[in-house]
């Protein structure tokens, strides 16, 4: 019944940022409980960041944004081994991917060298480098953005990279033909920074 409750205020921390998005909301935290992820597709700008911010400070996860380049290196998601001088050793400096909700923003910009680096944390909820395999924090929650305009400046997204996303859908962004409810509409006035912890990570 707790963790119902606890649900339930999610749902209205992130509609007192976000309204209009109650049913992705649904999905997002479907694929939480499930530890599965979900692609994106439309364009920047409609409000995802907020919608993953409001979502990790919920549930008092760690939230990380990667925006995807055409020079980002798998090393830029996942980390690296380093060469310390001082200590006279290498040592591993985390990347973005160790987070709890992680927003991977306009993938299919990336080359798929990148792109599989973040697959494999998504598929395997942990990471190799220079054989040594760390795992992820849970839950793990992956959101990559694909977008389609200007598609000639883009990698393919290959299909088969499709089997590890639980769900995929078009966030919706606003238009002329669209009613008011159906909008995205952003009140940017940093009320999720006061937002309680609803649900404690270890509970999903």
């Amino acid at each position: 019944m707790e963790e119902k409750n606890g649900m339930v205020k999610i749902r209205e921390n992130v509609g007192k940022v976000i309204v209009g998005k109650e049913k992705v909301l649904e999905l997002l935290l479907t694929a939480l409980t499930a530890g599965g992820h979900v692609l994106l597709e439309d364009v920047p700008g409609t409000g995802k960041t907020m919608m993953a911010k409001s979502l990790a400070r919920s549930m008092d996860g760690k939230f990380s944004r990667i925006q995807f380049t055409p020079d980002l290196l798998p090393s830029d998601v996942t980390g690296l081994n380093y060469y310390n001088q001082k200590a006279g050793e290498f040592l591993f400096k985390e990347g973005p991917a160790f987070c709890n909700i992680l927003l991977a923003d306009e993938i299919n910009r990336a080359t798929p060298r990148t792109q599989s680096s973040l697959l494999e944390c998504m598929e395997e909820h942990q990471i190799t480098i220079d054989g040594e395999t760390r795992t992820l924090q849970e839950p793990f929650l992956s959101l990559p953005l694909r977008i389609r305009w200007r598609p000639q400046a883009h990698f393919r997204f290959r299909k088969r990279r499709w089997t590890v996303f639980l769900c995929a859908f078009p966030w919706g962004c606003r238009t002329r033909r669209r009613s008011w409810p159906s909008w995205t509409v952003l009140r940017t006035d940093s009320l999720f920074l006061s937002f309680p912890v609803c649900v404690q990570r270890k509970n999903f």
